[in-house]
């Protein structure tokens, strides 16, 4: 049994939301992070949510190649839209997508937004970022501490459809029965640590965690978008 709780918000700071998410039959959950002025990043985020709809459904198998692909057509879905409307050139968008089957999640990464799995209550991240202070992390110039409120930490190195290009990252992951897994806009996780975040997707008596974790991403000063897909396995 599978239970999913989503919820989105588009924070103090901003003018619109640029945030776009989905749950698509059958388990399929997706998350997209857009960027570009004049609405462009909510254009970007919402055609790769469309594409992921509209295709993934039909593809078999449905394996983390088949996620690959998806997210490949939305980029060139969103290279196309901004050769056509220039008040688009530029945008792009992050992309985060899963699908559960059986005891089995596959998933698709491109960006800064990201996939956790929760079990036996502790929080590992899948993904991994695509970002300017995620390299400084690695090549050991920053601390992950320093990187949370770094001002550079919201540019991004690899997005859907700012190039005719582009690398996905694709993989897969065994579930135990009682897995909780997290897809999330950077606006959680720029403001909560991941260690509240456990807190939370750990806590018996919080029912829609989705909601809790925005509120509590709102609560503790997040400047952007926020949004969140939380998916509890159950067998």
């Amino acid at each position: 049994m599978i239970k999913v709780y989503q919820a989105t918000d588009i924070g103090p700071a901003r003018s619109n939301n640029e945030d776009s998410l989905a749950c698509v039959d059958p388990a399929i959950y997706v998350v997209a992070d857009g960027m570009g002025g004049c609405a462009a990043g909510e254009v970007a985020s919402g055609l790769v949510v469309k594409t992921v709809q509209e295709r993934l459904p039909q593809e078999k198998p449905m394996d983390e190649a088949a996620l690959k692909k998806v997210i490949l057509q939305a980029n060139e879905e969103i290279r196309k839209m901004a050769r056509q409307h220039k008040e688009y050139d530029g945008m792009g968008t992050t992309a985060t997508l899963l699908h559960i089957e059986g005891n089995i999640g596959y998933w698709a990464h491109v960006g800064d937004s990201r996939l956790y799995l929760c079990r036996d209550k502790k929080l590992q991240q899948m993904t991994g970022d695509h970002s300017l202070v995620a390299e400084l992390v690695a090549k050991g110039s920053i601390t992950p501490e320093e990187a949370h409120g770094h001002p550079q930490r919201n540019i991004i190195t690899r997005a859907v459809g700012t190039d005719d290009l582009l690398d996905v990252d694709t993989g897969r992951l065994s579930l135990s029965s009682g897995d909780i897994l997290l897809l999330c806009s950077d606006g959680l996780t720029s403001a909560v640590w991941d260690e509240s975040i456990n807190t939370v997707l750990t806590d018996p008596f919080v029912d829609d965690k989705a909601a809790a974790l925005v509120a509590l991403a709102l609560k503790t000063g997040t400047r952007d978008n926020v949004s969140v897909i939380v998916v509890c396995y159950e067998v």
